[in-house]
């Protein structure tokens, strides 16, 4: 079958799904709907066919796009027109999650399948309202019960419904703890002049942040405060004059 054949069908596919549609899903229904042809779509081609849509609707000409999602296709308005439909949907549209249930759905994200007493663990405080209405917009789901664990509590995972929410296709595509905190550390500036060495030049700090996230120990710094700590035979001595007057007194 040509892909101007096949084009169509899966733009209209998309379009009408009420859920993110795999290339999988989109192969298997339109060998369904053609049944009585001999030959039969392969995933190949709808994958070209959906590089070709993709191509098609990121024209400034259209409001819209097709992106995938929430572990599929579908089509999504561009981020610039997000004024005008908040305007449409009005507060629904406006309304956000907590910062108890943002933490709540972090800790979850980052270390699902996790029970509910190990997020209290973690946040120090009760996440049964939290838990609740994260369960109620269906971001996260029950997945089972910690065989390990005394009374077997439940075990609670993110959703497709999550991905979908924050435009993600799995957990793997969540930013790294190491990156984001790479990012909120400000390496301090020196400004007081009391901590400028006899050059004039800054001292170098004892501890920095690497590419990485972690942190360092400078060995220039340790060696400078090691040579402060033990002072040379020259300052002792010139030292012993004061020394030898005040015995004197």
């Amino acid at each position: 079958m040509e892909l101007s054949t096949i084009i169509p069908h899966i733009e209209a596919l998309i379009f009408a799904s009420e859920k993110p549609l795999t290339s999988l899903e989109i192969v298997e229904l339109i060998n369904n709907a053609f049944g009585f042809m001999e030959e039969r779509i392969s995933p190949e081609q709808v994958e070209t066919s959906i590089q070709g849509i993709r191509e098609k609707y990121q024209s400034e000409f259209y409001p819209f796009e097709v992106r995938e999602s929430g572990g599929g296709w579908q089509f999504l308005t561009k981020k610039e027109f997000h004024k005008t439909l908040a305007q449409l949907n009005g507060e629904r549209f406006l309304k956000r999650l907590s910062t108890a249930a943002l933490e709540t759905l972090a800790i979850i994200a980052y270390k699902q399948p996790i029970t509910k007493g190990e997020i209290e663990s973690i946040r120090g405080v009760n996440t049964d309202y939290s838990i609740q209405k994260l369960l109620e917009k269906e971001l996260i789901v029950i997945t089972g019960r910690n065989e390990n664990l005394p009374g077997k509590p439940l075990v609670y995972s993110t959703s497709k419904n999550f991905m979908d929410y924050f435009g993600i296709n799995s957990a793997d595509d969540l930013p790294k703890i190491k990156e984001v905190l790479a990012e909120q550390f400000v390496q301090p500036t020196i400004v007081n002049p009391e901590h400028m060495n006899e050059e004039g030049q800054k001292e170098v700090p004892l501890l920095s942040v690497d590419n990485n996230g972690d942190l360092i120990m400078n060995a220039e710094a340790i060696e400078d405060a090691s040579h402060d700590c033990h002072p040379t035979d020259e300052s002792i001595n010139e030292k012993r004059p004061d020394e030898s007057k005040d015995a004197e007194a």
